[in-house]
């Protein structure tokens, strides 16, 4: 029996996974998709996204859900089962497609398709991992080297681990493609200069492609047959390196997310413009979710990352579906204490109509 293909779709928060998605089954080709969507907090957005978009290869049945945590700790809870219920319907995809949490590490996803159940019917074509060039060009997984240095001369104690580039690091050790994604947000010198800086880091031989909105072809994304089920464990993500002595399990205790209720948005702009000042205030990773805008028959789609934000109208309100502004917010547990979570919340709120409501009462 041939095994069906499994593309493994990896990166950081905010790196253009789900458009890169959308894409794909815009111009699958006649392929029937399946696809895994796993999202970092209680708020599925990438998955109501994609099963909102309208195409014809991507019906709810086709999407399932995993928001019970990040894949990679919870494959043998989450990840297994699902693949075991997709592999006995009576029509099965022509492709796997797995979307991680932009948290995730890759490498315990993709070693788990050498568990039994899932070896012989699935191989992993291939580990595709979208950086955001912007993201990178702006310095935002690097640390200030002088400042480290500073903070360690003052405090020889410090033990300084930057969470964020190693996650980074780790998802380009796992790529058997890489695309640098957003490439148009950076001139032709600065691409380069990322272009270079990501070859430095990633496996000999991996092909590093570039992409305006996670337009690129499925020929492209599919078909790499690349197995990397059986090449994972030259790929030690940091933690695995650090721990394979103690047996310690990946947690994800440097994040935190919380998902925000708020009124309508009257003016889709000035919210935009209040919700950057608001994440550069508290170094907020990332915001995504749907706003309810008063007079538009179609829900408003917001997505952040860093100070870049981004708003479109994606598709009508559904009949019985309330019409609610709800945000996830993802940033670093230091930074979001349950104060900071409160403030935020409030600042956000401030910035809908139930500021007004409030000032009524």
């Amino acid at each position: 029996m041939q095994k069906i293909p499994a593309t493994v779709i990896t990166g950081f928060l905010g790196a253009g996974k789900t458009t890169l998605i959308r894409n794909l089954l815009q111009n699958a080709g006649g392929r029937k998709i399946a696809l895994i969507i796993n999202e970092f907090g209680d708020l599925g957005v990438d998955g109501d996204i994609l099963t909102g978009c309208g195409i014809e290869t991507c019906t709810e049945d086709d999407v399932i859900e995993l928001t019970n945590g990040c894949i990679c700790c919870t494959v043998a809870d989450d990840f297994i089962p699902t693949m075991t219920k997709l592999l006995a319907r009576d029509r099965l995809p022509d492709h796997i497609v797995i979307e991680t949490s932009g948290l995730a590490l890759p490498q315990p996803l993709v070693a788990a398709f050498n568990w039994p159940e899932v070896k012989t019917r699935v191989t992993v074509d291939g580990v595709v991992t979208v950086i955001d060039t912007a993201a990178v060009a702006e310095g935002r997984f690097a640390d200030d080297e002088d400042k480290v240095a500073a903070a360690r001369a003052a405090d020889t104690s410090l033990d300084h681990d930057n969470p964020l580039e190693e996650l980074f690091e780790d998802q380009i050790r796992a790529a058997d493609l890489i695309v640098l994604n957003k490439a148009d947000l950076v001139d032709a010198e600065t691409l380069e200069r990322v272009r270079a800086e990501i070859a430095g880091q990633a496996a000999a031989g991996v092909k590093i492609v570039s992409a305006e909105a996670g337009s690129l072809p499925a020929d492209v994304l599919l078909g790499i047959a690349a197995g990397t089920e059986d090449l994972i464990a030259g790929r030690k993500s940091h933690h695995e390196i650090e721990h394979e002595a103690d047996g310690a399990e990946h947690d994800h205790d440097e994040f935190e997310s919380f998902v925000v209720d708020a009124g309508s948005v009257a003016d889709p702009k000035a919210f935009a413009d209040g919700l950057a000042g608001l994440i550069a205030a508290h170094d907020i990773l990332r915001v995504k979710g749907f706003a309810e805008v008063p007079g538009k028959a179609m829900r408003l789609v917001v997505q952040a990352v860093g100070q870049r934000i981004e708003t479109y109208f994606d598709r009508p309100w559904k009949f019985g579906e309330t019409r609610a502004t709800r945000l996830v917010v993802i940033g670093l547990h230091d930074g979001l204490d349950a104060a900071t979570c409160a403030t935020i919340t409030a600042a956000i709120r401030g910035l809908t109509d139930d500021a007004a409501r409030d000032a009524a009462e």
